[in-house]
């Protein structure tokens, strides 16, 4: 996905996300690194966006360090305290080694194709030190196939703008990937002025065999995989699905 995308809708992202739950969403990704990684001092973030995640994770005490191609969104991390890379995830350059690395938010659907997941695998699991994890949600096959994405509006506002946010998802049944299509409307309240912006989101879903192919490709092992939060078996009803991968030493 081109860093275009992001750029505009950066400004309306933390308005978007206001009732994210980052604190338990925190708080169940610790949990996860000291049930499987419980030598973990320093994590690797990939889409750290605005820092949501990260910085929580800085207060715990870890070492962090994101990724984030939307300068914008890595401009407000950085300012709050959260390092950043500005760069994407299968670019960037690190010399550093990384206890865990984590994609949120379902950061690896935005990688469409099969050659830029092995690259990104092969890419984590050389920046891993021994016995380290990734751990990663994305969308899950069996549940976009069952469900099928809908038309979606979203209102958010506050003092001085109300964003209205249409999604309309289109389905590729050859690639596996739902290209949802962003229409967003924003309102000054201010001046009572209107701006309007389109994006798509090309959004790849996965199924645990091609998990598990990656995985074995590219040095991991799968420990563990479970719907996102809750930790229930994932199934046709689950569209969120975390993996834990270990190197496979």
């Amino acid at each position: 996905m081109e860093q275009e995308v992001f750029k505009l809708y950066s400004k309306y992202y933390n308005l978007f996300y206001a009732d994210k739950k980052y604190d338990s969403e925190v708080d169940y990704v610790d949990s996860l690194i000291k049930e499987f990684a419980p030598h973990t001092k320093s994590i690797l973030e990939y889409g750290s966006g605005t820092g949501g995640h990260g910085l929580l994770l800085q207060g715990l005490g870890y070492k962090m360090m994101g990724i984030e191609r939307s300068e914008e969104m890595a401009k407000i991390a950085m300012k709050n305290g959260y390092p950043c890379q500005v760069s994407d995830i299968l670019k960037f350059e690190t010399n550093e080694k990384y206890d865990a690395c984590i994609a949120l938010f379902h950061v690896i659907s935005y990688v469409n194709s099969n050659q830029g997941l092995l690259k990104l695998f092969n890419k984590t699991r050389n920046t891993l030190t021994k016995n380290g994890v990734f751990i990663f949600d994305v969308w899950f096959s069996p549940a976009v196939m069952h469900q099928v994405p809908e038309v979606r509006v979203k209102r958010v506002e506050d003092k001085d703008i109300i964003v209205t946010r249409l999604a309309q998802p289109t389905m590729d049944y050859v690639t596996n990937v739902v290209n949802v299509n962003y229409q967003v409307f924003i309102k000054d309240k201010n001046n009572n002025q209107f701006a309007e912006l389109t994006e798509s989101h090309p959004m790849r879903h996965f199924s645990y065999p091609e998990i598990e192919l990656l995985a074995m490709q590219t040095g991991f092992k799968i420990v563990k995989a479970e719907e996102f939060m809750t930790g229930n078996p994932p199934s046709e009803k689950t569209w969120g699905v975390n993996f834990i991968l270990q190197v496979n030493s």
